[in-house]
């Protein structure tokens, strides 16, 4: 069977594609926007990647089926063509869950921050603890060095995306999974480009809540008052609490690479681990308790959560030249920004942060987070904000917050970076896109100027 995925360099649709070449599906896609470590996913599975929409790419060779991703809108000639002719279709969430989800025992991650990570390190903790787990994470877990698998087991970790199915399922994501674990993380106001208010959010949250068998268990943040209304609108599961209630973490470093955990008042170990920020400590414990409830004792875990090498993006230290560190993040919500920031900040001491910002996705080109871009961003010592003319704002520039110099050039950016650098510097580059190979540009750049 020949399946065709609209969007298949997508995070998520590019999961999917491994997905269904493990499970025996032949795979082709199409993208326009093509950048690592989806790309050379893809490339090393040997999925054909069709440059653009175009209808031909759906006419030869015809597919049996067309899995749309959730960025393909009317008007986009591939999805023009696909209506138009009559070829079966389906979203991606249907398609896993029809596929691939049925009779696994789905533990899912939903949150606004911190899905991929906490995702990440549950799939390592079940896989370190022996249970081969199949996953489906939004990211490049460097534990794996790949973003999906079937797994040889019931156990399946997905990470479960509030965004939109499809262009024709407006339902979020999440509640195709059915899951028999459910992670809570946090909630917060984001997707402006489809959700009008935090209450339409929630309201989604509940959906999926919904959808829990009361034999199951759901791990809420008790900390998230937001979190603590979805719930409060009916839930039928038992929960567990963390950062406030059953899972807790207590006597932790400033920059959080260690802290103790404890479970309904009683110790079950100390972690020392890679990872920095506050976000990171609440994104295992999530994992931790998740963990559990399939079965792998605690202590265990936090070993192997110590042997844990994070996510590709998430705090990546891309290099080092001339004592500079060139570092690759994801964040672009306010919250994550600011946690990154601070963990960073209490790592490297009085040593200067300059922190790169594109905001790139939907709610950030919108502006709605500008005015609280000002606070997130003060841990660092100078703000570089790529500003492209098609955008009108840019965050607040008060004197009690650092520098903020605006490009619209990424060429310029480069330069100003590569040449205001010194020995000791830390450059925190954050976007969710490919930002025009920023990192490598500025590496190469910085070592013509420190080797010349």
């Amino acid at each position: 069977m020949l399946l065709h995925i609209l969007g298949v360099c997508g995070t998520f649709m590019a999961g999917l594609a491994l997905l269904a070449r493990e499970a025996g599906f032949e795979v082709i896609g199409s993208d326009s926007n093509a950048y690592p470590p989806m790309s050379t996913q893809l490339t090393a599975a040997g999925i054909t990647v069709c440059e653009g929409y175009s209808a031909a790419h759906l006419q030869s060779p015809q597919p049996d089926l067309v899995i749309v991703g959730n960025a393909m809108t009317r008007g986009n000639p591939a999805v023009e063509y696909l209506l138009n002719s009559g070829l079966p279709y389906t979203s991606g969430p249907q398609w896993l869950a029809e596929h691939i989800l049925p009779q696994r025992w789905v533990l899912a991650v939903a949150g606004t921050h911190g899905k991929t990570s906490a995702s990440s390190m549950l799939a390592w903790l079940l896989e370190d603890a022996g249970l081969q787990p199949g996953f489906l994470i939004g990211g490049l877990p460097a534990n794996f060095n790949c973003s999906a698998r079937l797994g040889q087991t019931p156990f399946f970790v997905v990470e479960a995306d509030e965004y939109d199915s499809a262009f024709f399922d407006k339902r979020s994501k999440f509640v195709h999974y059915r899951p028999r674990t459910l992670v809570l993380n946090n909630l917060e106001y984001d997707h402006a480009d489809i959700f009008p208010d935090l209450a339409a959010i929630q309201r989604q949250f509940h959906h999926l809540v919904r959808t829990v068998p009361s034999e199951a268990l759901i791990i809420s943040n008790g900390s998230d008052a937001n979190l603590d209304a979805v719930l409060q609108q009916g839930c039928w599961t038992p929960t567990e609490t963390i950062v406030q209630g059953d899972w807790q973490a207590f006597d932790a470093s400033p920059d959080f690479s260690q802290f103790s955990v404890s479970w309904q008042g009683q110790m079950q170990g100390r972690l020392t681990w890679p990872l920095l920020g506050q976000h990171n400590c609440h994104n295992a414990l999530a994992a931790l308790a998740a963990a559990r409830h399939a079965g792998v004792p605690t202590a265990q875990a936090i070993q192997s959560l110590s042997q844990f090498k994070n996510v590709k993006r998430r705090l990546e230290l891309r290099g080092e030249v001339g004592g500079v560190r060139v570092y690759d993040d994801f964040a672009h919500h306010p919250t994550a920004i600011a946690s990154t920031l601070a963990g960073l900040r209490q790592h490297v001491g009085k040593q200067r942060i300059l922190a790169v910002l594109e905001p790139r996705s939907n709610t950030m080109r919108l502006g709605i987070f500008a005015d609280a871009l000002g606070q997130a961003l003060a841990p660092a010592d100078a703000v570089y904000f790529y500003q492209p003319p098609s955008q009108d704002w840019r965050p607040p520039d008060h004197d009690d917050l650092p520098p903020l110099l605006h490009f619209s050039d990424v060429g310029q950016l480069v330069e100003q970076l590569s040449t205001s650098a010194q020995r000791g510097d830390h450059i925190l580059i954050m976007s969710n896109g490919g930002f025009e190979n920023i990192h490598q540009r500025l590496l190469e750049r910085l070592q013509e100027r420190f080797t010349t």
